[in-house]
């Protein structure tokens, strides 16, 4: 599982833990700021106070703690497994990381068509730290993550053991390095996940989706794979409690997530886009960012932000600010 998060650059990288925010009010009560991020570093304007729901039946402490303890096992096991990891068929992986996601105590459901084979650009929404074994059950991929999370205790090895491609976030002249390196990957015919946005949202709102990567994409001449993640209630109602934004500490989303109870996990496979004459980078990121969030129903609000409908209303919401993004 590889951390996740990613810039203008195309690059993705998690948040520095900080200590939860106190006393979350209901999503979409508050409206957000303005986007405080710089050009190669997209910043969305959610945090935990203004976009997280208030949770509803939550588990008892015991069982919650039990779900850590076996999300922690299965990363012990993903550790132990990588000197195999190139020989590890990709079903038993996409198996894996389901595991990872259920065993967190949250439902999977993965809609829409298989993803393609061979070189493979999959580009998503950016939501969660869940966000990451979601996408690889869908294709194990190679992430695009930021150079830092090499250091990290845990993530950093699962991160750097499954192939990442790192990206120096702070070298904007290593881009076309960076575009380059996803360019091979691709070509060899292997997948690469990105996150365009650069941070992650709350689930109510999408920031636009950066260039760069794409460009690779156009160079090895493959496919783009739209993926749209959505996390909900098994009612069907949306909801915001397994979002990682703005101060929230990788910690206290993991705990609201192992608490909150029927939380669902959606992956919905859009129609691959080919690349071809049409198209340049930036159609191309628009083109996938509509399959993602289609255009109709989208209302532009302050620069990169877009407030979308929540299930069960045709009334848009204020964009829920995030947090820096958590891998690549």
């Amino acid at each position: 599982m590889a951390a996740m998060s990613t810039t203008s650059l195309g690059a993705v990288g998690v948040p520095a833990a900080i200590a939860p925010a106190a006393g979350v009010p209901a999503a979409g009560t508050t409206s957000h700021a303005a986007d405080a991020g710089t050009l190669w570093r997209p910043s969305a304007p959610c945090t935990p106070r203004i976009c997280i729901d208030a949770t509803g039946p939550a588990r008892a402490v015991p069982l919650a703690a039990l779900r850590i303890v076996a999300v922690l096992f299965l990363l012990v096991v993903g550790c132990a497994a990588m000197p195999f990891g190139g020989r590890i068929p990709a079903g038993p992986v996409r198996r894996w990381c389901r595991w990872v996601v259920r065993a967190a105590g949250v439902r999977v459901r993965i809609v829409g068509p298989a993803a393609p084979e061979g070189g493979l650009l999959l580009v998503a929404n950016h939501v969660s730290w869940l966000d990451i074994p979601l996408l690889a059950a869908v294709r194990p991929a190679r992430m695009l993550a930021k150079s830092e999370i090499r250091d990290w205790p845990v993530a950093g090895r699962l991160t750097a053991g499954s192939g990442a491609l790192f990206i120096d976030r702070d070298r904007i002249r290593a881009l076309p390095e960076t575009v380059a390196r996803i360019a091979d990957a691709l070509r060899a015919g292997q997948a690469v996940t990105v996150f365009p946005e650069g941070s992650t949202w709350c689930g109510r709102a999408q920031g636009s989706f950066r260039r760069a990567a794409f460009q690779a994409a156009l160079d090895a001449g493959v496919p783009v794979q739209p993926v749209r993640l959505h996390y909900g209630l098994a009612s069907g109602a949306s909801g915001t409690a397994a979002a990682f934004v703005g101060d929230d500490s990788l910690l206290a989303s993991v705990w609201r997530v192992v608490r909150a109870r029927e939380l669902v996990a959606e992956a919905e496979v859009m129609e691959p886009i080919v690349p071809g004459g049409r198209f340049d980078r930036r159609s191309l990121a628009e083109a996938a960012e509509a399959s993602v969030l289609p255009q109709e129903r989208l209302v532009r609000v302050p620069r990169q932000h877009r407030a979308v409908p929540v299930t069960g209303t045709d009334q848009p919401v204020s964009p829920a600010p995030s947090r820096e993004p958590l891998t690549a």
